[in-house]
């Protein structure tokens, strides 16, 4: 059996485009440090006493009590393991990541629904991002960005975008054909049909595709600090390597906490969604 050079081919590109597009992976690192350092000063510069009932309202106003309950006695106890400056870290690449994977992939998926041929090309590439395992991502993002926060945002919005352009494309796809038959019969245009009409009534799909968007990104937090990202990643790889089982499950316990809030928020965003379209 012949064996195809699919190693070396992937491995001569990378050098070529590390060489010649320097500049181009240099100006995105400089953005890319740039909002996720903001984010994070901006978090941490938040003391936790006022950061905490700010998360809190948020939850109880989009998810109810139990929620905005949770949220404050979970975020207290990250406070007491000495782990607040971490978190925040990670939300600051979370948030980054997330916002990046939304602007790529929401209008990627609209562009899916409205053509079967890109549907058809995206498919398979959405696939490969989502099955291809995360560590892989980590090679050519060192190559291209060095360590630290920036290749794991990279290899973040990468492995935790696919569902935002499968769950949009499904979403719009889903819109009752007799609706968009009324929308037309009253003399929609293309775009009118789009954000007045299709964009609404898939808006619950699409933001469960945030919420997965979300909770992937989360997963790569340890995946992410073996290349230098700062954040809940650190203590956890510490308890790896040295062993330290006590470290290793603080961390674990302020990512599970960090992703339970999260995706109660963002779940009930989409329940307040449904309800608003239920009640017109």
């Amino acid at each position: 059996m012949i064996r195809l050079p699919i190693g070396d081919v992937v491995e001569t590109a990378v050098d070529w485009m590390t060489v010649n597009w320097a500049g181009f992976f240099g100006g995105i690192k400089l953005i890319l440090l740039w909002i996720i350092t903001s984010f994070q000063t901006l978090f941490n510069w938040i003391p936790f006493f006022i950061m905490i009932p700010l998360i809190a309202a948020l939850a109880w106003f989009l998810a109810g009590r139990g929620t905005a309950i949770f949220s404050v006695v979970g975020l207290l106890v990250i406070v007491s393991i000495g782990l607040w400056e971490q978190t925040m870290a990670t939300l600051a690449l979370v948030v980054t990541a997330t916002l990046i994977a939304l602007v790529i992939g929401i209008p990627l998926g609209i562009w899916m629904s409205r053509s079967n041929t890109v549907n058809r090309i995206v498919r398979p590439i959405l696939d490969f991002m989502q099955t291809m395992p995360a560590f892989v991502y980590l090679i050519p993002a060192v190559y291209f960005f060095d360590l630290g926060m920036v290749p794991g945002a990279v290899a973040t919005v990468i492995f935790a975008m696919p569902p935002a352009v499968r769950l949009t494309n499904l979403g719009i796809r889903q819109v009752p054909a007799d609706v968009i038959e009324a929308a037309r019969s009253f003399g929609c245009t293309g775009n009118q049909m789009l954000f007045k009409v299709q964009i609404p009534l898939a808006m619950s799909t699409i933001l469960a595709g945030l919420n997965q968007t979300i909770m992937l990104s989360l997963s790569m937090v340890v995946i992410s600090s073996m290349i230098g990202a700062e954040g809940l990643g650190i203590p956890v790889l510490q308890g790896i390597t040295q062993l330290k089982v006590g470290l290793g499950f603080e961390g674990g316990l302020a990512v599970v906490i960090l992703a339970m809030v999260l995706d109660r928020i963002t779940q009930g965003l989409g329940k307040s969604n449904s309800e608003k379209m239920n009640a017109k």
